[in-house]
């Protein structure tokens, strides 16, 4: 490749690298204006909090197999639900974040928290694969994290949390939940994942 062959690929290459850096941050600025569920923040040290939440509405599923193939199979579902691809009438607006944790049976469940400004009575009938939920009112340790949301990474974030409600002398009163705030366009470094645990 000659000179000039080699100065247009680098230009080429920095063009689509720029490019996708501006998309990234026109994705995240979007995103960042995604309704999220009000909470009490009661206690925070670091990447940890502990919050009080209401009572919030949720459309959930139920899918089976791998974590990662189960999360994409349950966004999916809601996802038609949500935007009006498995159901008559209007879109619904996306909420943040996705609800993930394990079911039982080498099942897990996914939710979508529907906008505070709806209610069970004004939402449309969803389709038998999906249920309309009230999660009520509850106490939530929280850990946030950037990056891969893997089993591996889930995994060792579970384990720092569970460590972090023992040493506050919380005790815990369920599994853990995954919520993911980001999606798959923002870069690692810029996503947002928590993991949750009730407590007493």
């Amino acid at each position: 490749m000659d000179q000039k062959k080699k100065q247009w690929a680098l230009i080429g290459a920095a063009t689509m690298a720029l490019g996708a850096v501006a998309g990234a941050g026109w994705f995240l600025a979007r995103e960042r204006r995604t309704e999220t569920p009000d909470y009490a923040l009661l206690d925070g040290d670091g990447d940890f909090e502990l919050r009080d939440y209401p009572p919030l509405l949720a459309a959930e599923t139920h899918a089976t197999g791998a974590r990662a193939d189960a999360l994409r199979a349950g966004f999916a579902r809601l996802a038609d639900y949500l935007f009006a691809r498995s159901r008559p009438g209007a879109a619904i607006e996306m909420t943040a974040p996705v609800l993930s944790d394990a079911a039982g049976a080498g099942g897990w469940r996914t939710r979508f928290l529907m906008p505070a400004a709806l209610t069970r009575e004004t939402l449309p009938a969803a389709p038998k694969e999906i249920a309309i939920v009230e999660i009520p009112a509850r106490r939530m340790a929280a850990t946030r994290f950037a990056g891969s949301a893997g089993d591996a990474s889930l995994a060792a974030e579970e384990v720092a949390l569970r460590r972090w409600i023992a040493d506050s002398g919380l005790i815990a009163q369920g599994p853990a939940e995954h919520a993911f705030y980001n999606s798959p366009m923002i870069p690692g470094p810029l996503r947002r994942n928590e993991i949750w645990i009730p407590v007493a």
